[in-house]
């Protein structure tokens, strides 16, 4: 299967770009002339990047960008290199991409081709899917098999939308209940006011991790979506420095590290309370990790 990628014109640049030694540009001009680069970090997007006791970021995505880190000094041949720790939000990752406050963004960020029109993502590190929650003992496989009962979502979200599209088509004539924030939504199925909740299967996976009861809950296969993207976010139209990045996620994947970085936040306990989230690597990534690729389109993500 063709593979689409996110600046496929940009590389045939990339292959011209001056070797080591001659002129640096963008972000590895200023690394090289500042001796620092800088992290954008999550405080609460866990497992991908959040605050541990001690209020130091930590997270899949982080440990990632390290990676990325150990390569851009060894390309620069730099002896050392200051890590600068610098916190985003939804709303503020984007715009200090494109300032130049932050050079990587290490989170749960959906490369899609809306954002590359802002900025660029390297090699995928995770795929998510709209996917619901239930209790074990309610015997519900499948989106079919929640027909005629009531399902919650959070309101605004995509999630309630593709709900709402899934309950139309197959004419299932589910009570959809709309709760005001991801808390309250699980909360209803804990309570039995709803049979199921649909959201991202890995924020479904924390909130069951996190549970009175891990064991009382499964999420489905079945899902709403097809996989999403995640990816460390970096400026858009700096060819060399994406290079390096792509380079450097590329070999971590293939090389079975990244398979090892994965199962070490998404299948043990993690700090700071010793949850384990209990998600294995789905044939989707792992297909993903032995043929790394930045392709925003969720339709290339697929088993093989």
């Amino acid at each position: 299967m063709k593979r689409t990628l996110v600046a496929g014109a940009a590389f045939a640049v990339a292959l011209s770009w001056p070797a080591m030694g001659q002129e640096l540009t963008g972000t590895l001009k200023n690394i090289k002339e500042t001796g620092t680069i800088t992290l954008g970090y999550r405080d609460s997007s866990i497992p991908f990047s959040y605050l541990d006791d001690n209020q130091k970021p930590v997270g899949y995505a982080m440990d990632i960008c390290y990676k990325i880190v150990d390569a851009v000094k060894k390309e620069l041949k730099l002896d050392k290199l200051e890590v600068k720790l610098n916190p985003v939000t939804s709303a503020t990752r984007i715009p200090l991409m494109a300032n130049g406050t932050i050079d990587l963004e290490c989170g749960s960020t959906t490369n899609n081709a809306e954002r590359e029109k802002q900025v660029w993502f390297t090699n995928t590190h995770f795929l998510t899917a709209s996917r619901f929650v239930s209790k074990k003992a309610s015997h519900i496989n499948s989106i079919n098999d929640l027909k005629g009962k009531s399902v919650v979502s959070t309101s605004g979200t995509t999630n309630i939308k593709q709900l709402n599209e899934a309950n139309a088509a197959r004419n299932l004539g589910i009570n959809i209940i709309p709760a005001k924030d991801h808390a309250e939504a699980f909360l209803m199925v804990e309570s039995d006011r709803a049979v199921a909740f649909v959201m991202d299967d890995i924020l479904l996976a924390s909130f069951v991790a996190s549970s009175k009861d891990p064991d009382a809950y499964v999420i489905s296969t079945d899902a709403f979506s097809k996989p999403e993207p995640y990816g460390i976010m970096l400026r858009k139209d700096d060819v060399p420095f994406k290079k390096v990045v792509d380079a450097a996620t590329a070999a971590l994947y293939k090389s079975g590290e990244g398979e090892k970085i994965y199962n070490k936040w998404f299948t043990a306990k993690i700090p700071p309370k010793g949850l384990n989230l209990k998600v294995p690597l789905g044939p989707e990534l792992k297909y993903e990790f032995a043929h790394p690729s930045d392709s925003p389109d969720p339709a290339s993500y697929k088993a093989m």
